[in-house]
């Protein structure tokens, strides 16, 4: 579906509030665009279908526009002079059909001066004359600047002694393809062929080609006089078809004006391709980064191994009351400057990209808070897993079996003996002997089996206990491990995310570029070589 201008603007403004609070692009690069005038001549009537031409004299003090004017009315309509009576100085003039109090409240209307006629040939024409542009009071470039955008005809009015006003020829230029301009070299019977020549070479330069310059005098009318021929040109203009081919252009030049600016919004915000690459340059700049804190918490690991060595008891049998006697040995000063130096430097290579860099910044600030609660818990819980599973499955396996055999030997060895003890008796009593079981070798011999049944177990048991600060240790390297792993996942998503972010925001402005797109020139243009000189002369 295409959008008109106004409707594609307030699209725009839409998507660059949400670009800005994003933080994709800058909020004193959109100004420009925020400030964009959807402002056009349909606005300054209610009235459905047809509308008035509006055609406006606008130059600087003492060309003669209020002098036109008077002369197009028949009747001192607008007051004349080298200096304007008041910075309020807006003339009207148009048939008395036209309902002009549908003006928008922000123009002046109150303070206008209206005049009004009965010729029905200049029905669909309003004709303005404009404050003097280059006065020194301000309000009348003001209002200037406020009439401007409900302008179809700009006459761009100067004399021989003015015609290199520069404020007026600035305002021309900034103003470019939205109005279809004329050009008039008034108090001409004071002028030279070599002025006229001269100007048209200026309206060249501009980007005027073969413009429409009028040669006219308010004072001494001769042959060479134009004025009959500006006024017919005006009257052939004012028709519903050639209305509509001026509103299309301004339209069309309009959204060529916003998609150059839109166009260099796409170039701040960054390529896809770019953005793309930040997932590689992270994990280049976290290898790095995290092979030093590695190094870094060598020292810091032995320390608070030795504590959780000392204090393993303590640690496992309350869980639930350990984080305020821990000492923070590990993720210190050092760490944190370190890891943010690494965030840093990712940011910095982000920027060189071409990247925005405040999203980044934003998803890397949630990183740079948890990353010490990160190690904290991490390196916390390992350790104690450690601590309550000591050594490895073997080591485990064959402690077991140790403990097994503390048991179960000395009282397979005291089970043996007994047994032979009763066996000897009851062999003793058979033959008639008496106590001859209960001899000192046997006895010496029962002793030593038992207590080595028990000692050898209860040795092994000692001498291959697994090293609380050894499991400490492990466990702390493997909670340092998993938690720079974490922090490395936890970076990456937000990666994706910015990522994802950033795909749709651009997505939303090239579909607004492809509402701006426009054809070179406006479309069926109707056989009119008057209105082809004023539209197609200027080419941005």
């Amino acid at each position: 579906m295409a959008y008109d201008y106004s409707e594609l603007v307030i699209k725009t403004k839409t998507w660059l509030a949400q670009a800005v609070i994003a933080g994709w692009l800058n909020p004193a690069s959109v100004q420009v665009i925020e400030q964009l005038d959807t402002r056009s001549p349909d606005n300054l009537f209610d009235m459905p279908g047809t509308r008035p031409l509006l055609v406006a004299f606008m130059g600087g003090t003492g060309v003669g526009k209020s002098s036109l004017l008077n002369r197009l009315a028949g009747q001192a309509i607008a007051q004349t002079g080298v200096v304007r009576p008041t910075s309020r100085e807006v003339t009207l003039y148009h048939h008395q059909s036209v309902a002009i109090q549908h003006l928008p409240e922000q123009l002046p209307t109150a303070s206008i001066n209206i005049a009004k006629h009965e010729d029905m040939a200049k029905k669909n024409i309003i004709w303005i004359d404009m404050p003097d542009f280059d006065s020194t009071d301000h309000n009348n470039k003001a209002q200037v600047l406020q009439w401007l955008p409900h302008i179809d005809v700009l006459i761009y009015v100067v004399s021989p002694e003015r015609y290199r006003d520069e404020k007026a020829w600035q305002l021309l230029l900034a103003e470019g393809g939205r109005h279809a301009w004329l050009f008039v070299l008034n108090q001409w019977d004071k002028g030279q062929p070599a002025q006229f020549e001269d100007f048209n070479q200026q309206l060249n330069k501009a980007g005027f080609n073969d413009p429409i310059i009028y040669k006219t005098s308010c004072v001494d009318i001769n042959a060479t006089d134009q004025f009959n021929a500006l006024d017919l040109n005006i009257q052939e203009l004012a028709n519903e078809h050639i209305i509509g081919q001026l509103k299309l252009r301004s339209q069309q030049v309009r959204k060529n004006e916003l998609k150059q600016q839109l166009e260099d919004l796409l170039v701040s915000m960054g390529s896809a391709q770019n953005i793309l690459q930040l997932s590689r340059l992270w994990q280049q700049q976290w290898e790095k980064t995290s092979s030093l804190l590695q190094q870094g918490f060598a020292w810091p690991l032995q320390q608070l191994a030795n504590y959780y060595g000392e204090h393993a008891a303590d640690l496992i049998g309350n869980p639930t009351n350990t984080t305020g006697n821990t000492p923070a040995f590990l993720w210190d000063d050092w760490a944190n400057a370190r890891f943010n130096d690494g965030l840093d430097e990712f940011i910095l290579s982000a920027n060189q990209l071409g990247l925005p860099i405040l999203p980044i910044k934003n998803q890397l600030a949630v990183i740079r808070e948890k990353a010490a609660g990160i190690i904290h818990s991490q390196t916390n819980l390992l350790a104690r897993q450690a601590l309550a599973k000591p050594g490895n499955l073997l080591h485990r396996s064959f402690l077991k079996l140790m403990r097994f055999c503390e048991i179960v030997l000395p009282m397979a060895a005291i089970g043996w003996v007994s047994y032979q003890v009763l066996t000897g008796y009851y062999q003793s009593s058979l033959q008639g002997l008496q106590a001859h079981y209960l001899g000192v070798d046997f006895a010496v011999h029962s002793g030593l089996l038992v207590v080595l049944s028990w000692l050898m177990p209860f040795f092994i048991l000692k001498k291959l206990q697994p090293s609380i600060k050894k499991t400490a240790l492990k466990g702390l390297q493997k909670g340092v491990n998993q938690s720079l792993a974490h922090i490395e996942s936890e970076v990456l998503t937000s990666l994706n995310t910015l990522n994802q972010q950033h795909s749709q925001c651009l997505g939303q402005l090239t579909e607004l570029l492809s509402h701006c797109q426009t054809d070179a020139a406006p479309a069926a243009l109707p056989e009119n070589k008057t209105l082809k000189r004023i539209l197609l002369a200027y080419q941005k």
